[in-house]
C-alpha cells in the first residue's frame, strides 16, 4: 500500500497551478487532479490557480475544508522552482492557514528533473520522431534536438532546462542539442532556431518542456512553422507537450508522498517559506489570488489599448508604449532584458506586459522599427 492510500480520512491533496488565459491549459490542468483521483478513488483531491483561471487556490482550499479536511498536502503543478513555486503559492497557503489555524498544511516540491519527468519528456521526443523506444547508438547523430523551456528571471530554473536538454540528448544520442526559451531569457525561440539552422542539421526535433497547451505553445509552433517554411530542405519535427502522461502522474504521487513522510528534524518547505518571510527575504506577487470569490478568478486586468503603457505594478519605468495596465501580476526584474537574442525579439509578439514594462523605450522603438521595415516577415526572422 502506498503512503497516499494510507492517508487518514481528514487528509486531502491540493494541486496548485499558475493559471492561463487559454481555456485548454485550465482544462488540461484539471485532468491532473482527475487522473490522480482515478488512481486513488478514496483520495480527496482539489486543484486551484494563482490567477487567470478558476477555481483559485483559496476556493480549492475551501472545498477541501468543506469535505472535513484538516490536513492538507499541497504540491505545485510546475516544472521548475521559479518564483511562483518558491514564493507565490506558499504565500497563498500561509495566508489561508492564518485564517484557519486548525489546518495543518504541508507544501511539496515542484516536479523538477525527477527521473519520471525525464522519462515523460523523452517519450514525447521519441513520439515526435515516430519511435517507440530508444534507438541504437549512432542512429540520431544526424538529428538535432532543440528543447524549449519556459524561461524565467530565476537563473537556476533556466539552468534546469539546459540540464534537461543535456540529459535527454545523451540518453537518446542526438548529434547536437540546444536550449531555447519562450519567456524572459535568451535565446528566444525564433532566434535560437535561426542559429541552430547554421549548424547544418537537416533533421531537427523541437520539444517544448511544458505541462499544458495554451498561447505559449501556439507561439512556439508559429515560430517553428515560420522557420520551416523558410527552410524547406530541413525536416522539423514538433514534439507534444507533457499533459497528464503516466510518468507525470507518477511524479505528482512521489512529490505528495514526500510531504506525507517528512524526516524527523527536517524543515519542510512551508516552514522554510515562513522563515524566509519572517527574515524579509520574500517578495510576493500574487496576493490578489488569495481573496477572489468563486466566479471572479478569470484574469481581471484592465486593458485599455490606448498606446500608453503606464504601469502601476512595481516596475517604475516612464515609458509610453502599448498598454495601460493596473494589475497584480508581476515578474522579477531581469538584468538581461535587452539581450540581442532575448525577450526583445518577442516585443512584437504580445510579450507579457510585465516584461514589457522593463524595456527601455529605445529598445521598444528599435524592435518596432525592424518590424515596420519588414512588414511581411515574422518577428522570428528579424
Amino acid at each position: 500500500m502506498t503512503k497516499i492510500e494510507t492517508l487518514p480520512e481528514h487528509a486531502g491533496v491540493l494541486i496548485c497551478g499558475h493559471g492561463s488565459r487559454a481555456k485548454i491549459a485550465e482544462d488540461e490542468f484539471a485532468l491532473l487532479a482527475k487522473s490522480l483521483k482515478s488512481r486513488y478513488p478514496t483520495l480527496k483531491v482539489e486543484y486551484g490557480f494563482l490567477e487567470y483561471s478558476a477555481p483559485n487556490i483559496h476556493t480549492a482550499l475551501d472545498r477541501l475544508v468543506a469535505q472535513g479536511v484538516t490536513q492538507i498536502h499541497a504540491v505545485p503543478g510546475m516544472l521548475f522552482a521559479a518564483t511562483h513555486a518558491q514564493n507565490d503559492i506558499p504565500s497563498v497557503l500561509t495566508t489561508y492557514q492564518e485564517k484557519h489555524p486548525h489546518l495543518d498544511i504541508e507544501y511539496g516540491k515542484e516536479l523538477g528533473l525527477h527521473e519520471e519527468m525525464i522519462l515523460a519528456f523523452q517519450q514525447r521526443v521519441l513520439n515526435a520522431m515516430g519511435l517507440k523506444e530508444v534507438p541504437a547508438v549512432g542512429e540520431l547523430y544526424d538529428t538535432m534536438l532543440v528543447v524549449v523551456g519556459r524561461g524565467t528571471s530565476v537563473v537556476e530554473a533556466n539552468a534546469d532546462a539546459a540540464k534537461l536538454t543535456r540529459i535527454v540528448s545523451e540518453n537518446l544520442g542526438f548529434g547536437w542539442s540546444e536550449t531555447v526559451y519562450s519567456g524572459v531569457t535568451y535565446p528566444s525561440v525564433g532566434r535560437g532556431l535561426e542559429m541552430a539552422l547554421k549548424l547544418g542539421f537537416k533533421k531537427i526535433v523541437v520539444a517544448p518542456y511544458f505541462l499544458f497547451g495554451g498561447r505559449l505553445i501556439d507561439r512556439i509552433h508559429t515560430y517553428v512553422d515560420s522557420v520551416a517554411d523558410a527552410n524547406p530542405d530541413v525536416q522539423f519535427m514538433k514534439a507534444d507537450y507533457l499533459r497528464e502522461q503516466e510518468h507525470v502522474i507518477n511524479t505528482f504521487k512521489l512529490r505528495i508522498e514526500e510531504t506525507i513522510d517528512v524526516p524527523p528534524h527536517h524543515i519542510g518547505l512551508m516552514a522554510d517559506f515562513k522563515a524566509r518571510l519572517a527574515r524579509g527575504e520574500v517578495e510576493v506577487h500574487h496576493h490578489h489570488a488569495e481573496f477572489k470569490p468563486e466566479g471572479e478568478e478569470t484574469h481581471s486586468h484592465s486593458h485599455h489599448h490606448d498606446h500608453d503603457h503606464s504601469h502601476s505594478h512595481g516596475h517604475h519605468h516612464s515609458h509610453s508604449h502599448d498598454h495601460n495596465h493596473d494589475h497584480g501580476h508581476h515578474h522579477a526584474p531581469y538584468k538581461h532584458i535587452g539581450h540581442p537574442f532575448g525577450p526583445r525579439t518577442m516585443i512584437n509578439d504580445n510579450l507579457c506586459c510585465c516584461f514589457m514594462g522593463q524595456f527601455p523605450q529605445e529598445i521598444i522603438d528599435e524592435e518596432k522599427k525592424i518590424k515596420a521595415e519588414q512588414p511581411g516577415t515574422p518577428s522570428c526572422k528579424k
